[in-house]
């Protein structure tokens, strides 16, 4: 004998209820099943570099923290300590990793001008920081305070730039670059756009002139040439020349991007603007500027960590940035063949800074998107 029949409920055309997916189709399982456990060969593949992975992790653990030495005088002292990385080195020489051969009584001075960048950043980056329109005079004051708490003069002792180096010497590089070249760029990107032909040529000439010639090109001739044009007996600082040049090559790059963020504006905008009667520099900065910068987002950020990792060219000029130092340090006997441990360091500071300035990117992006309607 067999049940009630069940009939499924009728419902009106287009009246339909929403039905739940069938099971294992969404979430982590079904992100699973449809991209790695999807097929036969899908799911050897999967199990076969799932096991290389963890083998690959395993072993990576055990060189960078198990087995790792951090307490050594030298690297036979490390290898009989240990089987990992030899860390001892970095542990000894981390102060002239971070500060070159600035003097240890003047260190409090670069540690407290790196403090007072964030606090300097802070309102330039972030548009609900608390008291924001007087923390700016103190972001466009800080350069000159910068300059004096890390060089001296004033009541406090000067330190020759010499001895600047390590991370001090990269962040003194890349930040003044970085900083510099942003309004300097955009002045080039306008004076290549202006309707006077003079200004426009200027710009034009000095953009694909930079852009033509590499950074190192560059430090040469700051370095050694940039004294021949100058008058006998004139002392012009080493770094002070690269910062000139990093500068004026890195602007020259984010000009073009600008350029193209500018040419992205739709011209019934600017006919716009003109029909309201504002002026050149009025459409300029409340209209075209705006929008261009914007757009331009990825591409300038992408020139400033270029710029940023750049700052190692340095080296071939004298400087001693990070990789100068390191190459200081595997010059010692006690510490030869300990390039990997070295170079991983280094590489692990500008991957930290560079991921950092990446990600404000992206936040930047999202928290100026006006294509849709926030939620």
């Amino acid at each position: 004998m067999t049940g009630p029949v069940t009939t499924p409920r009728s419902y009106p055309p287009g009246q339909y209820p929403n039905l739940p997916p069938p099971r294992g189709t969404t979430g982590l399982s079904g992100w699973l099943r449809a991209n790695l456990f999807s097929s036969t060969a899908n799911t050897i593949l999967t199990l076969v570099f799932t096991g290389l992975l963890v083998e690959f992790l395993m072993a990576a653990v055990d060189w960078f923290f198990l087995g790792s030495v951090i307490d050594a005088r030298s690297r036979v002292e490390c290898r009989q300590t240990g089987s990992g990385a030899c860390w001892a080195v970095i542990a000894i020489r981390v102060e002239q990793f971070t500060y070159g051969f600035y003097p240890l009584a003047e260190r409090w001075r670069p540690n407290f001008a790196f403090v007072l960048l964030f606090v300097a950043l802070a309102p330039v980056l972030f548009d609900r920081t608390p008291y924001r329109r007087q923390m700016m005079i103190f972001s466009l004051a800080y350069p000159f305070i910068a300059a004096w708490l890390i060089h001296g003069g004033l009541g406090l002792k000067i330190v020759d730039t010499h001895l600047y180096g390590g991370f001090l010497l990269t962040l003194i590089v890349g930040v003044t670059g970085i900083v510099a070249s942003l309004p300097l760029g955009i002045g080039l990107a306008l004076g290549r756009q202006s309707r006077l032909l003079s200004i426009r040529l200027i710009c034009i000439c000095f953009i694909e002139f930079m852009r033509g010639v590499p950074l190192i090109a560059l430090l040469f001739v700051a370095s050694t040439m940039l004294n021949y044009f100058l008058p006998p007996g004139t002392s012009f600082n080493l770094l002070v020349r690269v910062l000139i040049m990093v500068t004026l090559f890195a602007s020259a790059y984010v000009a073009e991007v600008l350029r193209g963020g500018l040419q992205a504006i739709p011209l019934g905008q600017i006919e716009a603007a003109d029909a309201l009667g504002l002026s050149y520099w009025k459409t300029t900065w409340l209209i075209t500027l705006p929008q261009a910068l914007k757009i331009s987002i990825p591409g300038i950020v992408n020139t400033f960590i270029a710029l940023y990792k750049d700052t190692t060219l340095v080296v071939i000029i004298g400087l001693l940035d990070p990789l100068g130092i390191g190459r200081a340090v595997l010059a010692d006997a006690k510490w030869t063949g300990l390039s990997t441990e070295i170079y991983l360091f280094c590489a692990l500071f500008f991957f930290v800074s560079c991921f950092a300035m990446s990600r404000y990117s992206l936040w930047l992006e999202k928290r100026l998107n006006t294509n849709y309607l926030s939620e």
